[in-house]
């Protein structure tokens, strides 16, 4: 049998339509993008494995709801013309849901595909079924048409073809959708981190941005910090600078630490004098220094993460459980916001996500007891500003040093 005739499993064609529409090499703008956990499995029907290089090809897994089910995969990307009728909603990249279909013994089933999508576009800005070309027959693509479902026929060598091109629809946002356009923009912690666990250092890089002088030389001599790319990158990430058209830019955001710098200090060098003072102490910054610690709370409170930690945190409070643990507080924003807890939480290597989350997307409690599996950006560096913020009773971990069965994640200050 040629390779063009093997028969494209249900894994294999949502690969193939992965890499097509959302390609490793990305430098085009915000992406993101989850397969359902039910492709983390290593049998897709009896006898039809699932391939250790289609299973890494469509990690991270999350159990995503969109509209009334689950699509196969679901994701943040601004698609070229030839996918989608409009690039874009507004300022931000579509949500798009995609429906799978490969070859079992009864056939495929393309016409479920294309339902499927439609019920998606309850939420999505785009959706497709893909599935095998040969499948695709003209009733599909008419019924498509009439849907607004784009169609996307693939073959055994890989290649994807718009064999119907959705338009673009504006829908209103789910917490769910929420959580993936968390992850595709610049504050998302998907490929990334907060490399530091101290706010000053954020807060120092508008201050020596804004300055005259070399930014590098500024934080250098001022001892505000050494690790210069991770200051730049955690000072993006709190939304306080942002790389513009001239390069790296101060946010609204970063201007007013600039304003509260020049009203308290007199310049931004004076301020900057002031963090020399601060250097390697180990006193929670609130303490250290008040005003800046109430400063660094507003800017740390305006990250999308910390309004939903301390909204669930207080909510755990009032319910008598002042003080959860790291996995009690992982199980209970699960119940509420799974996609998001998944994503902030859980690192998104394949064998994780895999001991993680079931094949239906619940959590299994003995793989949370291990700090191995958390995202030490959340974990450690994320939890020890909240501590420096005078928001959190206690710091983060690193995850090689992380009980999380032991691990308190308790307000400071509940009301």
């Amino acid at each position: 049998m040629s390779s063009a005739a093997r028969p494209l499993s249900e894994p294999q064609v949502l690969a193939h339509t992965k890499r097509r529409l959302f390609p490793a090499a990305e430098d085009d703008g915000p992406s993101y993008v989850v397969a359902d956990t039910q492709f983390s499995k290593d049998e897709w029907l009896p006898g039809q494995p699932v391939t250790t290089d289609v299973r890494e090809c469509l990690a991270p897994f999350n159990h995503v709801r969109i509209g009334g089910g689950y699509p196969d995969l679901v994701g943040v990307r601004a698609l070229e013309s030839d996918l989608l009728a409009v690039e874009r909603v507004g300022d931000e990249p579509p949500l798009i849901a995609i429906e799978a279909k490969g070859e079992t013994s009864s056939g495929v089933d393309t016409q479920l595909g294309i339902v499927q999508a439609y019920d998606r576009l309850h939420e999505a800005n785009a959706a497709y079924l893909a599935a095998p070309a040969a499948a695709i027959t003209e009733t599909d693509r008419t019924l498509a048409r009439e849907l607004n479902v784009g169609v996307l026929g693939v073959d055994a060598t890989g290649s994807v073809d718009a064999l119907e091109v959705p338009r673009v629809v504006g829908n209103r946002t789910s917490s769910e959708a929420t959580a993936l356009r968390f992850q595709a923009g610049a504050q998302g912690v998907a490929d990334k981190s907060f490399g530091l666990n101290h706010p000053k250092n954020y807060l120092g890089y508008p201050l020596a941005q804004y300055a005259d002088g070399d930014t590098d030389a500024l934080l250098s001599e001022y001892k505000v910090v050494s690790a210069v790319e991770s200051a730049r990158q955690g000072a993006v990430f709190l939304g306080l600078v942002e790389d513009g058209p001239r390069g790296i830019e101060l946010t609204s955001l970063g201007q007013e630490v600039v304003r509260f710098a020049n009203a308290r200090c007199g310049s931004v060098e004076g301020a900057l004098e002031e963090f020399a003072d601060w250097y390697r102490s180990r006193t929670r910054f609130v303490d250290l220094a008040p005003e800046w610690g109430q400063l660094a709370r507003r800017v740390v409170f305006e990250y999308p993460a910390t309004e939903l930690l301390v909204t669930e945190l207080q909510a755990m409070h009032d319910d008598w459980q002042p003080e959860p643990s790291l996995v009690d507080l992982v199980e209970h924003l699960h119940t509420v916001h799974p996609t998001f807890t998944v994503e902030l939480f859980v690192r998104g290597d394949d064998d994780v996500r895999r001991r993680v989350l079931t094949e239906d997307g619940d959590l299994r409690r003995e793989a949370l007891a291990d700090g191995h599996v958390y995202h030490s950006p959340t974990v450690f560096q994320l939890k020890a500003m909240l501590y420096h913020a005078g928001i959190l009773t206690e710091r983060g971990r690193e995850p090689n040093r992380l009980e999380p069965t032991e691990d308190v994640w308790a307000l400071r200050e509940p009301v």
